[in-house]
């Protein structure tokens, strides 16, 4: 008798401090997928399975994590939320209204992130994004505004919360109204960090540096200075998120002993899925995943002490696979090789090039050579009609005519070459804003096991908290 009952009490004793003794998170790596529904996931893996000429799904990486559920993602005040909202979701557990970043509902109180926390726990801290630094899901990490739009207050608190490592493509608005205060690339130096422009130069500066700020060359900050380059638009020498993510944690482990929290951003899927580009949006999720790839090459290194979490702030797009036939053909997009927002950049060229005579024979050849219209795509007549009419509204008038999404602005000929190359492919959109779709939660390592369950983006931080003992 005595035997059964120290058996049992040993049993107790083991299923109740078994927990106490679970390895925690020295690493944690929080990827966030910026507008990247089940859906896009799902297409990404249904396009390269037919890019390899079969019916089914290739895995991307972050989709073969061992912890999957999904998560919901309404704001505090708004059944749909912005980036505003949901970061600060993702970054602190705490809802709040749309378009405030770091705070709570009213606008006033504070409320501190998941990195704050492990700064304070004495681990390094590095965020990153493919868009700019103050944009907002990085700045619900380290800022505390009323209006997602307050870039250059975002940007001084960035300097203020003082984490080890940021990189991005540039600051939104690197002047205040007072310049006596100087540029926050000045403020920046004045706190101690180092400013890198582009890979090559990161890794000359790195070893030296006690801070640093990585960020595009000023070369391609005045093409543009919101975010680097879309995957399927990249050149040699542009930054890229797998540089980025690489930079960071070969940065944030010069101290390795005392742990980091990384968080790393695919910010411009949301804008592929905001212009309703589904071969731009496949080509961003698949770089999202080359960046995972390189954390997951740390995690080999170090499996029992880095966790790898990924998610999404929301769904953008309202995105759809399949219109009506039991059937997908995504293997049409495989033809359009650049994003549509780069081939009205291309017609725009085109037409200061003609002094805008551009006929009817050269904007078809420039969408047969960029997306593949009727050479190999074959198009009806109906469809032919709809890309002349666009010609017709673009060519045939003084001023271009153009249609606006969220994050760009393309020539009516090219929204309406990437219509019909998404109806080839089979492919829908409901709106060109958020929706109040799930998004998915994979992980894998150290506490990966806590996100095994239907949660909620304001879940998340929380349970990375638990699982890094924070």
């Amino acid at each position: 008798m005595k035997r059964e009952l120290t058996s049992l009490m040993l049993l107790f004793i083991v299923t109740v401090c078994c927990p106490l003794w679970a390895q925690q998170a020295k690493y944690v790596f929080y990827f966030i997928g910026d507008g990247m529904g089940v859906n896009q996931v799902n297409g990404t893996e249904a396009y390269r399975a037919e890019l390899e000429g079969r019916i089914g799904t290739t895995p991307l990486l972050f989709a073969q994590f061992p912890y999957a559920t999904m998560a919901t993602t309404y704001s505090a005040t708004n059944g749909v939320t912005d980036s505003a909202a949901s970061g600060t979701a993702l970054a602190t557990g705490k809802k709040t209204k749309n378009g405030v970043i770091g705070m709570q509902a009213d606008q006033q109180t504070p409320v501190n992130s998941i990195a704050v926390r492990a700064q304070e726990a004495g681990a390094r801290v590095g965020i990153a994004t493919s868009v700019s630094i103050d944009h907002a899901t990085p700045a619900s990490f380290y800022a505390h505004v009323a209006s997602r739009s307050d870039y250059y207050n975002i940007g001084r608190q960035l300097i203020s919360t003082g984490f080890d490592f940021y990189a991005g493509s540039d600051f939104m608005k690197p002047t205040g109204k007072k310049p006596e205060e100087g540029s926050l690339y000045e403020q920046c130096e004045k706190a101690g960090y180092t400013l890198a422009r582009g890979y090559k130069e990161y890794r000359k500066k790195a070893r030296k540096a006690a801070k640093m700020v990585l960020l595009q060359d000023e070369a391609a900050s005045r093409r543009d200075r919101s975010a680097i380059p879309y995957a399927i638009d990249r050149e040699k020498g542009d930054l890229t998120l797998t540089e980025i993510t690489r930079a960071g944690i070969n940065f944030l482990a010069k101290d390795a002993d005392k742990g980091f929290f990384f968080m790393v951003e695919g910010g411009k899927i949301d804008w592929a899925c905001h212009a309703n580009d589904a071969a731009t949006t496949f080509a961003e999720i698949e770089d999202f995943d080359n960046a995972i790839r390189v954390a997951y090459e740390f995690y080999e290194q170090h499996p029992d002490e880095t966790l790898i979490v990924v998610t999404a702030d929301h769904e953008t797009g309202g995105f759809v696979l399949g219109t009506g036939q039991y059937a997908l053909n995504l293997q049409a997009l495989k033809h359009q090789r650049m994003s549509v927002n780069k081939l009205s950049n291309k017609l725009n060229e085109l037409r200061r090039e003609t002094n805008n005579k551009v006929s009817w024979e050269m904007a078809k050849q420039l969408l047969a050579e960029h997306f593949g219209l009727w050479n190999p795509l074959k198009l009806s007549k109906r469809q032919e009609a709809r890309l002349r009419k666009a010609y017709d509204d673009n060519f045939q008038n003084q001023e271009a005519a153009y249609d606006a999404s969220m994050y760009q602005k393309d020539e009516r000929l090219a929204t309406a070459a990437k219509e019909i190359i998404n109806e080839i492919a089979m492919v829908g959109w409901m709106s060109g804003s958020h929706s109040n779709g799930y998004v998915p939660v994979f992980s894998i390592g150290a506490g990966a096991e806590k996100f095994c369950h239907r949660t909620d983006n304001a879940e998340l931080p929380q349970k990375i908290a638990e699982a890094a003992g924070w």
